[in-house]
């Protein structure tokens, strides 16, 4: 090729990396906002409830959000390289109901646990399979997933929880154990956390992420596999579910078939709160976890009020669509 002919491709790709720098810059911004958000947040809650800023209460809402944390990472990602799932909470559900039926089957729990992550994987694989072969989106793929999952789930287990409180102590340690008094769930979210932001915001593979996301031709001109990219994506957020099912599993020692229902409106509304965009391409770590993070506070703050749920429910949705208005407002001035 001439040097004429690699131009408008250069120029695709530093386009391309012009606006991930802008989004970088809009997340930024997104994220100081938040924390001075929740820092009001918290401070006006420590006046109207004296038993907000108490550890128990402390404690109690990032115990909360913490496994959830574990999917919103995967979500995260998803939505970086332009995608969704929306059977996240089903595909909780499923990593629990196998791991537990594996080990009422006699498997010890450590070996029953890594075959549900590794059959949530699985469900991931399959999904990616129709998104990037097949050429179906990912919102439909996971809607169906989500059904069929769930259906999978429920014909396993018959409809009925599975109680595994013979669960040996050292596996019940995963959800309800504790390291000088901070809770091994906790430790676990974190390091799950501070591995993969460091490897998006660092490592070489992840930066094809937001290539992918921001601009999926330029990226295919660049040498780019954008749909294998978007197939180990896909699986990646599956398997982050399934392991936050096992620590569930874990800490409640049960296994039931409807668990994790509507679990993915929070999952995406953290995410995109937090400054992933629903169009690809941008998107941090910490920030969905400061998006987790406000929604955990809200919620603890009406509870605390002693505000009715289904207000709660009402109070939620209206934050997500603020989030998602600001999102697109913002993508539109950027296009």
């Amino acid at each position: 090729m001439s040097p004429r002919e690699h131009t408008p491709m250069q120029a695709e790709l530093n386009a391309a990396g012009a606006r991930r720098i802008d989004f970088a810059r809009l997340a930024s911004m997104r994220e100081a906002g938040l924390i001075v958000i929740i820092l009001l947040l918290c401070v006006a809650m420590s006046f109207a409830s004296p038993h907000f800023l108490t550890w128990g209460n402390l404690r109690a809402m990032m115990m909360s959000f913490s496994i959830e944390g574990i999917v919103v990472v995967g979500m995260t990602i998803l939505l970086i390289v332009g995608g969704i799932d929306l059977s996240v909470g089903s595909v909780v559900c499923f990593s629990m109901v196998i791991s537990g039926a594996l080990f009422l089957a006699g498997l010890d729990p450590w070996t029953a646990s890594l075959a549900g992550i590794a059959a949530s994987a699985l469900i991931g694989a399959i999904m990616g399979f129709f998104v990037t072969v097949v050429g179906l989106n990912h919102f439909i793929t996971s809607l169906a997933a989500m059904v069929i999952v769930r259906g999978l789930c429920l014909i396993i287990t018959k409809g009925t929880p599975l109680s595994l409180f013979s669960l040996p102590p050292s596996f019940k340690a995963i959800g309800q154990g504790s390291f000088h008094n901070i809770p091994y769930v906790i430790l676990i979210f974190l390091v799950v956390v501070a591995v993969f932001d460091f490897l998006l915001r660092r490592a070489t593979a992840f930066r094809k992420v937001f290539y992918t996301g921001s601009n999926q031709k330029a990226a295919q001109f660049s040498g780019i596999n954008t749909n294998q990219v978007k197939f180990w994506v896909t699986v990646l957020c599956s398997a982050l579910a399934g392991f936050a099912g096992v620590i569930y599993m874990a800490r409640f020692g049960a296994a039931t078939p409807t668990f994790g229902a509507g679990m993915e409106l929070n999952i995406i509304a953290a995410a995109v709160i937090g400054g992933a965009s629903l169009n690809g391409g941008s998107g941090t770590i910490f920030g969905a976890i400061l998006g987790m993070a406000l929604l955990s506070v809200v919620t603890s703050s009406l509870i605390l009020l002693d505000v009715s749920v289904y207000w709660q429910e009402m109070i939620k949705g209206c934050i997500l669509l603020a989030a998602v208005s600001i999102d697109h407002f913002l993508h539109r001035r950027k296009s």
